[in-house]
């Protein structure tokens, strides 16, 4: 089956008790948000609950990287995408999208995540029929441009 590309969550709420007290959306939620949206793509291939409990493989996140480009307000409907930027045989590379409804950009998450076998845990290779399906999502993605927020650095760039 193909994957949507780039892949995309359905709309959802906020939670009012996310909000600090400068009214905005604190930042820790961002990252809970890009992580459910993960899950839900870790289980469009193969590789959400049921494959830790089945097969004891897993993934975990080794990097990510937050923008935080226009804040959320209380009522705010979201939804997220991610799309596949690169991987091989232990590391799948993505790069999210965090959207208000009407369809302006909250921020964006660019993260680096490693093929775990839980026996160690330790990082390990793919099996052959989830690298076939991130192949797929691979290929999906493939006419996508790269996002232009890809591959940033934190640096704070000082004037001569």
């Amino acid at each position: 089956m193909p994957f949507d590309a780039p892949f995309r969550t359905p709309p959802r709420g906020l939670d009012p008790d996310w909000f600090d007290y400068n009214g905005h959306l604190n930042m820790a939620w961002y990252n809970v948000l890009f992580d459910q949206a993960l899950d839900l793509l870790f289980e469009r291939f193969g590789c959400g609950p049921d494959y830790r409990e089945s097969r004891n493989l897993s993934f975990f996140a080794a990097e990510a990287h937050v923008c935080y480009v226009r804040e959320l307000k209380p009522g705010s409907m979201v939804w997220a995408t991610a799309q596949w930027i690169d991987h091989d045989a232990k590391r799948i590379h993505l790069f999210q999208e965090l959207r208000h409804a009407d369809g302006w950009l909250a921020a964006t998450s660019e993260s680096l995540h490693l093929h775990i076998d839980m026996t160690g845990p330790k990082v390990a290779p793919m099996p052959d029929d989830v690298m076939a399906q991130l192949v797929a999502m691979a290929d999906s993605h493939a006419t996508l441009p790269r996002p232009e927020r890809a591959g940033r650095a934190i640096a704070i760039v000082r004037k001569p």
